[in-house]
């Protein structure tokens, strides 16, 4: 049995950078809801920009996991 070690090495790269990808938009996600509840406290309009930003990332960690779903299907 022959490791194709350079196709093994291009799956751990591509994988290692989806995962930080993927952790870091779930966490902007989670810091623009934080931040939203203290900016409502202090004006209206940024309130709803972090919220806005914060469903954004989240849409988008869905849509990946949905194409990595779609990849593993199809």
């Amino acid at each position: 049995m022959k490791i194709d070690w350079a196709a093994l090495g291009s799956v751990f790269g591509v994988s290692l950078v989806a995962t930080v990808v993927l952790v870091g938009l779930f966490t902007l996600g989670i810091v623009g809801l934080s931040k939203q509840e203290s900016a409502s406290a202090q004006s209206g309009g940024s309130a709803v920009l972090a919220r806005t930003g914060a469903y954004a990332c989240f849409a988008l960690c869905a849509a990946a996991v949905t194409y990595g779903i779609y990849l593993i299907v199809v």
